[in-house]
């Protein structure tokens, strides 16, 4: 989990959410917010360090009233992710991934006890937070660089330079020496190609956007894509499945939905979990940001 004095919600409402990431207190947009009110005072929103405005589109402007730290750097239980400002509004972490980090690094420092090789595969994997959860477990277990014929991490982005940051994250968390793969390629085609090679993995995370491009135009629709990647990557794991984690924040993709999703791709004797991911402030308020569901097989 990311602890408190490294990520705080302080309030939401009318499309825009006030937080303290890595001691810096930022305002910026949040749709999951537009139904909401909100309730602290405009005093405290007005102390924003940063705030975002999003123009037409995804694109924006941020506007500043102190200097950010060199680097900025948020800590969570397991690894420490560097925070930049982009175009777009986003910083390099979505917290309310935070409790599925620390079931990545649970699950995979379970399954190193009892397998003799454990292989994640995580697609669409942004700035690396589930890639460095499960790296920093198999790093806690003893597993280095050099184990990495059996026991690694694989991370899948069509960015180069998010790609990258990922690098830097895993730098920055003394995880440079772990067993991580760096792939920037689309993730469809990365799935295809690992099934032409004969490659098996154990456990795969995906994190899938609604629309995106892969490295070389690719156009990628969830609804449309997606069947197709989960049916690769149920032939990845057919040999010895240990987990898949699949979360959305796209419309109409609830979490009862993805379980049935998984269902469908993954049948047999694994078990099927869906929950609802969000953020709460400290005053109980529950910020809904995504959906999710994981399907897990025994510890053997």
């Amino acid at each position: 989990m990311i602890p408190n004095d490294s990520y705080e919600l302080l309030d939401f409402g009318k499309g825009r959410k006030l937080e303290r990431l890595g001691g810096v207190l930022l305002d910026r947009t949040s749709p999951p917010a537009e139904t909401f009110t909100m309730t602290e005072p405009h005093s405290l929103w007005k102390q924003a360090d940063g705030t975002f405005w999003r123009n037409d589109g995804l694109k924006g402007k941020w506007s500043w009233r102190c200097r950010l730290p060199e680097p900025w750097i948020l800590k969570t239980n397991h690894f420490d992710l560097e925070l930049k400002p982009t175009e777009v509004g986003h910083l390099g972490i979505f917290p309310e991934q935070s409790p599925n980090w620390e079931w990545i690094y649970a699950k995979t420092k379970d399954f190193l006890t009892c397998r003799p090789a454990f292989r994640v595969l995580n697609l669409f994997a942004y700035t690396g937070g589930s890639t460095l959860a499960a790296a920093a477990a198999m790093n806690d277990a003893g597993k280095t660089a050099r184990d990495n014929d059996s026991f690694f991490t694989v991370h899948v982005d069509s960015a180069k330079n998010i790609v990258q940051w990922a690098r830097n994250n895993a730098m920055i968390s003394a995880l440079e020496n772990a067993p991580i793969r760096w792939i920037a390629e689309d993730a469809l085609k990365f799935v295809q190609r690992e099934i032409k090679r004969g490659r098996k993995y154990d456990a795969i995370i995906l994190d899938p956007p609604t629309y995106g491009h892969g490295t070389k135009g690719e156009v990628w629709k969830m609804e449309r894509h997606l069947p197709e990647l989960l049916d690769g990557c149920a032939r990845l794991i057919e040999d010895s499945p240990a987990f898949v984690l699949l979360t959305a924040h796209s419309p109409g993709m609830d979490a009862r939905k993805l379980g049935k999703i998984l269902e469908y791709h993954f049948p047999g004797k694994g078990t099927c979990e869906t929950y609802s991911m969000s953020i709460k402030t400290q005053t109980g308020r529950i910020l809904p940001s995504g959906e999710a569901a994981r399907m897990i097989w025994g510890l053997s």
